[in-house]
């Protein structure tokens, strides 16, 4: 078990190296949000932009580590996602799929990169529009991001994750609108993208998660969806799943001929990170992946949605838990916003001022740097630093 241990101890943060695999992944999943929004345009098809984010991870790590000694898997952790209006999450359609998107459209971006298995994911989300965004659709907008800098503040050595799930349910209710229920931020480790220790978006009785208590040299994807809506998404359609992750712990011989097909090229091409079924044989994956699934063989991803009309928002980064503070490793700037609703919770406001780094000199120093950005809600204090970590 020492042995073990040791690994372990080899594999955190306290080694520069794993460091410099988070802040590559970082920058080239960073680069790639960048340009799959640009890409968010009226009549653009979903499956194309999905298809360019993906390719472009794909490229940008397979320029990297190309003569290390020994072979170092890199690559997308989790495709790219398109989810608009009210669809919450996961949407990533096969190549015959044809939704476009439109003026005016709120679209949810998520997506992964790893190398070496250390992982670094983002989501950020975009209207399509130019100008400013106003209405209900900024105050979810905003609702996201002022929770996830306030999560920021919060995923520090000696808080809990209870603390978290409170806050940001918190600062939702502030902008009128709900943290979506069933969203967990989890640990993230070597070749893990759902580690044990977890935060709740939202804590009720039929969801319970182990209480937690954040550590230096833990890195972790903090995962924040608002909604305009109740907060309580719906599984419509499980075709519209894509999305999958092998689950390593299961074991079952699969009957049809075609599963065993998809399964066998599952487990070469993806042996433990969520992919996407438009990455296998589309005749044979969708009859294939139905037996895989029902015998949990593969964890699925379902595309979920609130009403129609209601908007949803989605903010999600990647923070690593430094001995000198948090540096969150990937985000994208906002659009600008033109929220109904203004913070004036004076705990709310206590919160965005604390700064992220632990060092008292340094906080004070950042914190008085964020003050010339104002103190409004939809301010950003984290954007400068974040840019420049992520550079």
């Amino acid at each position: 078990m020492s042995d073990e241990e040791r690994e372990e101890k080899e594999l955190d943060l306290t080694s520069p190296e794993v460091v410099t695999k988070y802040k590559n992944a970082a920058e080239i999943v960073n680069k790639a949000l960048q340009l799959v929004v640009k890409e968010c345009k009226p009549n653009a098809k979903i499956v194309d932009i999905c298809e360019k984010g993906d390719a472009f991870i794909g490229d940008q790590t397979g320029n990297m580590y190309k003569n290390a000694k020994r072979k170092i898997e890199r690559g997308v952790a989790f495709p790219t996602c398109l989810s608009v209006n009210n669809t919450v999450c996961h949407f990533s359609p096969l190549a015959s799929d044809t939704s476009e998107l439109q003026e005016g459209d709120i679209v949810k971006i998520d997506m992964g990169c790893h190398i070496d298995g250390f992982i670094a994911v983002v989501a950020h989300t975009h209207v399509v529009q130019e100008g400013p965004v106003t209405g209900r659709k900024a105050d979810v907008v905003a609702a996201a991001n002022t929770a996830a800098e306030v999560a920021l503040r919060l995923v520090r050595p000696g808080k809990k994750n209870k603390d978290v799930s409170d806050a940001i349910q918190k600062v939702a209710a502030a902008y009128d609108c709900k943290i979506v229920e069933g969203v967990l931020s989890h640990q993230l480790k070597q070749f893990v993208i759902d580690g044990n220790k977890v935060i709740l978006s939202v804590s009720n009785p039929d969801t319970r998660v182990d209480d937690a208590e954040f550590e230096e040299n833990e890195v972790y994807a903090v995962d924040i969806v608002a909604s305009t809506g109740e907060g309580k998404p719906k599984l419509l359609d499980e075709k519209q799943t894509t999305i999958y992750k092998r689950a390593v712990d299961k074991n079952y011989h699969l009957k049809m001929k075609t599963s065993r097909f998809i399964f066998s090229e599952i487990t070469q091409k993806f042996p433990i990170l969520p992919f996407t079924a438009r990455a296998l044989e589309e005749k044979r994956a969708r009859l294939g992946l139905v037996e895989c699934v029902n015998h949990d063989l593969l964890q699925p991803y379902p595309v979920l949605h609130e009403k129609p009309g209601d908007f949803v928002a989605h903010i999600k980064f990647t923070v690593l838990l430094m001995p000198n503070g948090s540096d969150r490793i990937t985000s994208h700037p906002l659009q600008e916003l033109q929220p109904t609703k203004t913070i004036d919770d004076p705990e709310i406001k206590a919160w965005l001022a604390l700064g992220t780094k632990t060092k008292k000199k340094g906080g004070g120093k950042k914190k008085k740097g964020k003050k010339g950005e104002g103190d409004k809600a939809d301010a950003e204090p984290m954007d400068a630093t974040s840019d420049a970590a992520a550079s």
